[in-house]
C-alpha cells in the first residue's frame, strides 16, 4: 500500500491532469448523451436508487434487491408510467505500468502514461409486464476504435407455487457464459469490474473466463426454489462468422465451437453471521475448432469445473462488506492445435488452476475498498506458452481499489438518471507469464507490469 502511496504521489500532476480531461470528456457525453445508463435505467423503472441494486451504489456488484430483480426478469416496476429504456454509460482512464512497455498497447498510444476512453456503451434494457425483460449492449472501444455488440440478456420468468414451495423458472438468451449469474464470484461479472486494454495482462484463462464473450449465443433454464436453491442448466453454440463479422465480432478467436457446449450451474444461499451466504458449483465443456478451421477433423476440448463462494452483509451503520471467491480447474485435450502446429511430445494434455478471492468494504455504501488476491498456474507447454522463458502459464498477484459513488443514493446535479464513480486501482504482480524474474527471456520482470490506474465511469 505505500507503494501505491508513493507512486500517487510522484506522478499527482499527472494524474491531476488526465482527471481533469476525463471530467471534461464524461461531462460533456453525460450532457450530450442519450438517456441513460442500463443501471439508472432500471433505477427508473423499480422508483429505486443505484445503491439499492449495487453494492457501493454503482454497477456491477448486486445486492440482494439487485439478484432478485435480475433473477425475476428485470420486471419489478414502480407504478405503470413508461420509463425510457435507452441507457448510455461511458468509462475514461489514465495507465500507467512501472516500467514502459516493450511497445504501444494501442495504435496511437505510447508505450506508458496513457489517457484513453476506454468504452462507450448503449443499452437497451427494461421490463416488460410481469414475465419479460432484459438488456442488449453495444460498445465502443476508444482504444480499438472499433464498434461491437456486447453483452445481452434476455429473459422469460414465471412462477409457480409447487405444494409448499415456490419455484420461480426463467429462461436466459445470453452471448456470455456466466453474465446471466446473479453472484459477482464467476467471471462475467467479477472483480475487477472495469479495466483498461491499455493496461498489461496475463495471456493465460480459462475459457469460462471471457473466452467466448460475445462469440456465441446460449439458452440457459433456471429454477429459483424458495429463494434458496439455484439450479441452471443450459447450453451455448457459436455464432456464425458472417453475423458476428457484422456485429463486430471476431469470428476466429476462439474459434467455432463443435456442436453445443453444456454449462451447469448450482447455488445454495442462507442466512450466516449476520449476513447472506452462497456457496455454488459450475461446469462448462466447450469443444472447439480453433480458428475455426476444421482441416484437420480435430477439435480442441476444454472441461472447466469450479467451486466459488460469495458473502454480503449490510452493517447497521450502512456500511456494507462483501467478499467473493472461486476457484476454476481446466482439463485441456489440445488435438487440433497441436496437430496445427506439428507439435509431439506432450503438446496436446493440459490443465489450469485459477484461484481468485476478492473482499471490500463500503462506508456508507458510498466510498470503499477492494483487495483481490489471484493465482494462475498450469502445465508447461512450449507450444501455446512459447512466448515465454519458462513456458508455463502461471501468474499471480493482488489488485487493489479505492472508489467513491457520491450520488449512489440519487440526488445528484443531473437529475436521477446520473451517477459516477471515480477510482484508483493497483495491479501487482507477483508472477506474470511463468516466472517473477526474467518472464520473458529479455530480462523482463513481473513487476515491470504493475499498473496504476485511475478511471472515471459516469452513467445518464
Amino acid at each position: 500500500m505505500q507503494g501505491l502511496i508513493d507512486r500517487l504521489m510522484r506522478t499527482g500532476p499527472r494524474l491531476a491532469s488526465g482527471l481533469i480531461a476525463a471530467a471534461v470528456t464524461l461531462g460533456g457525453l453525460a450532457l450530450g448523451g442519450t438517456p441513460a445508463h442500463a443501471v439508472p435505467a432500471f433505477a427508473m423503472q423499480t422508483g429505486q436508487a443505484c445503491q439499492a441494486c449495487h453494492v457501493g451504489g454503482f454497477g456491477p456488484q448486486l445486492t440482494a434487491y439487485g439478484r432478485d430483480f435480475k433473477l425475476r426478469g428485470y420486471t419489478a416496476r414502480s407504478g405503470t408510467g413508461y420509463t425510457m429504456p435507452v441507457s448510455i454509460m461511458a468509462i475514461e482512464s489514465f495507465v500507467q505500468t512501472q516500467q514502459a512497455q516493450a511497445s504501444p498497447p494501442a495504435s496511437g498510444f505510447k508505450r506508458n502514461d496513457n489517457l484513453g476512453l476506454d468504452q462507450i456503451s448503449i443499452f437497451v434494457a427494461g421490463g416488460i409486464d410481469n414475465h419479460f425483460g432484459g438488456f442488449i449492449q453495444s460498445t465502443y472501444d476508444g482504444i480499438g476504435k472499433t464498434y461491437s455488440w456486447d453483452n445481452a440478456d434476455l429473459r422469460a420468468v414465471t412462477t409457480v407455487d409447487m405444494g409448499t414451495h415456490n419455484v420461480l423458472f426463467g429462461l436466459s438468451l445470453n452471448n456470455n457464459p456466466t453474465s446471466q449469474d446473479v453472484w459477482n464470484t464467476l467471471p462475467g461479472w467479477g472483480y475487477p469490474y472495469t479495466s483498461s486494454a491499455l493496461a498489461p495482462s496475463p495471456a493465460a484463462a480459462p475459457l469460462l473466463a471471457g473466452g467466448l464473450a460475445t462469440n456465441v449465443i446460449g439458452l440457459n433454464a433456471y429454477a429459483w426454489i424458495d429463494s434458496h436453491i439455484y439450479v441452471e442448466l443450459g447450453g451455448y453454440k457459436s455464432v456464425g462468422s458472417a453475423i458476428l463479422r457484422r456485429l463486430g465480432g471476431d469470428p476466429y478467436a476462439p474459434g467455432d465451437i463443435d456442436g453445443v457446449a453444456p454449462y451447469a450451474r448450482l447455488a445454495l444461499t442462507q442466512q450466516a453471521l449476520g449476513g447472506t451466504l452462497e456457496t455454488g458449483l459450475f461446469a462448462l465443456k466447450a469443444d472447439i475448432h480453433p480458428g475455426r478451421d476444421r482441416s484437420t477433423g480435430q477439435t480442441d476440448g476444454y472441461t472447466d469445473l469450479g467451486l466459488d463462494a460469495a458473502y454480503e452483509r449490510t452493517l447497521g451503520s450502512g456500511d456494507v462488506v462483501t467478499i467473493n471467491g472461486r476457484y476454476t480447474h481446466e482439463d485441456q485435450s489440445l488435438d487440433a492445435t497441436c496437430n496445427l502446429a506439428a507439435a509431439t511430445g506432450g503438446c496436446i494434455d493440459n490443465s489450469l488452476d485459477d484461484v481468485r478471492v476478492d473482499a471490500s468494504y463500503y462506508w456508507r455504501n458510498k466510498i470503499g475498498g477492494t483487495v483481490q488476491l489471484f493465482n494462475t498456474t498450469g502445465t508447461a507447454n512450449p507450444v501455446i506458452w512459447g512466448g515465454n522463458r519458462t513456458f508455463k502459464p502461471d501468474s499471480a498477484g493482488a489488485v487493489l481499489q479505492v472508489d467513491a459513488t457520491p450520488w449512489g443514493a440519487g440526488a445528484s446535479p443531473l437529475g436521477p438518471r446520473f451517477n459516477v464513480r471515480v477510482g484508483a486501482q493497483y495491479t501487482a504482480y507477483a508472477k506474470f507469464n511463468g516466472a517473477n524474474h526474467n518472464w520473458d527471456g529479455a530480462g523482463g520482470n513481473a513487476s515491470d507490469n504493475n499498473t496504476l490506474r485511475v478511471f472515471l465511469w459516469a452513467a445518464y
